[in-house]
């Protein structure tokens, strides 16, 4: 990535005075260089989590909105404390609401919009901007603004310059306000939206920020499953470009598991599944049920019904799970069972898969049973009952280690004006399995 310099301290500025201040920017003071011609980026950071861990003195500052290490240990410590299920994820809201009901008066600089993650910065938006709701719901609006150039021996000065404009105040307060922020979106270069949240926070927010033909960045593991499929079905529907980063996070088990079906040998047992199973952690079913619909659209499985399951874990607890009947391209039955399994440690986000098991049975040939791991010794309960007369493929998935920061960097770097054309056909089926 190239270095940056910020052409002058972030300005402080009455919200009416935002967009009279950045005409003069560029028609006076950076008059040399039109700016870059990029992407505008609109971000909705309120970053609840490390705003709490904060006020309740559980981390240091600033708050920058980003994951990061110790945060992340903070969260996990917070868990137990609070007498959470050991199985609740660090981005899951009912931390964050939790740790709201503690004592606390903790303050640190907010740096948020202005702490720009390198992986984005790199791509050059022509304008990035960040809404930073805070804890305070009555605090007023404050907005900032700043230019930024790369360095004079990287090129600086030239056409890649842009500028960040950041709102801060409570959620209600900028929602009023947004009539500030929207002729701040220039027509000429294409925008991203990316609801950095739970998409049960301010729908009419979501609305008004992100309508088509800007592309929407959001992730399914954050809110109810219900709201969040409902979310990424009826935009998709309108034509509306979706990201959905809950959706890139299975991109290395759709690797592996084609990989396990590459060699000639195996290559037409998938014809002939049977039985399909995935464990995920915790209760949000939404990342296991988008692998099911992806591996349906795929082999051309037809749903036939979806119903609840429930799972007695050792006498001690019921999970409640999700079950379905597909039928083949053959017109032979199938059979999903989606099910929640107790975890120690969690992964940051909700509903991260433990394991997946796929059990073929070709004509004339021994049942193969294919287990995928998220770690090595995650998957005995799939590899319990009658593995000892099947071909056993397994292995453990290399899990991505990117921030959501990444991710988006990916999604910037390839254009993607359209849907994902594997999330546009998966999605759907997953939202027909979730039962109502």
């Amino acid at each position: 990535m190239s270095a940056q310099l910020t052409l002058q301290a972030p300005t402080a500025l009455p919200p009416a005075d935002v967009a009279p201040y950045l005409e003069k920017l560029w028609g006076e003071d950076l008059q040399h260089t039109s700016g870059a011609a990029t992407f505008s980026l609109v971000v909705y950071e309120p970053s609840w989590l490390q705003q709490q861990l904060i006020r309740t003195g559980r981390v240091a500052g600033p708050l920058t909105g980003l994951l990061d290490r110790d945060l992340i240990a903070a969260a996990k410590e917070a868990v137990p404390v609070l007498d959470l299920p050991f199985s609740t994820a660090v981005m899951d809201q009912r931390l964050a609401w939790r740790l709201g009901q503690q004592p606390g008066d903790a303050r640190a600089e907010d740096l948020r919009g202005q702490f720009v993650d390198a992986a984005i910065s790199a791509h050059m938006p022509r304008r990035l901007i960040t809404l930073a709701p805070t804890l305070e719901e009555s605090r007023p609006l404050e907005t900032l603004v700043a230019a930024y150039c790369p360095l004079p021996d990287e090129g600086g000065g030239g056409p890649a310059c842009g500028d960040v404009v950041v709102l801060r105040g409570g959620r209600e307060v900028i929602k009023n306000k947004l009539d500030l922020v929207l002729p701040l979106i220039s027509d000429d270069l294409p925008c991203w939206v990316w609801w950095n949240s739970s998409l049960d926070e301010a729908p009419e927010l979501l609305e008004a920020l992100a309508p088509p033909p800007r592309r929407l960045v959001v992730d399914s593991s954050l809110g109810q499953p219900r709201r969040c499929i409902d979310v990424l079905v009826d935009r998709i529907a309108s034509g509306q470009a979706v990201n959905d980063l809950n959706w890139l996070r299975l991109r290395s088990w759709r690797e592996s598991l084609a990989m396990v079906f590459d060699p000639p040998s195996r290559r037409n047992a998938l014809d002939h599944v049977v039985q399909l199973d995935i464990d995920v952690e915790g209760d949000h079913p939404l990342k296991g049920l988008l692998l099911a619909a992806w591996l349906a659209d795929r082999l051309g499985w037809e749903l036939v019904e979806s119903y609840g399951v429930e799972t007695d874990w050792a006498g001690t607890r019921r999970e409640k799970g999700i079950g379905a009947e597909f039928r083949r391209r053959d017109g032979s039955a199938l059979q999903f069972r989606l099910m929640p399994v107790p975890v120690g440690s969690p992964k940051i986000h909700p509903g991260a898969l433990v394991g997946l098991r796929l059990i073929c049975a070709p004509e004339g040939r021994p049942p193969l049973c294919v287990i995928l791991c998220s770690e090595s010794g995650g998957c005995m309960r799939l590899e319990a009952g009658g593995m000892a007369s099947m071909e056993l493929a397994e292995d453990v998935v290399p899990l991505p280690n990117e921030s959501e920061e990444e991710e988006l960097a990916r999604l910037l770097s390839g254009g993607h004006d359209t849907t994902n054309p594997l999330l546009a056909a998966a999605a759907p089926i997953a939202a027909k399995l979730l039962p109502s």
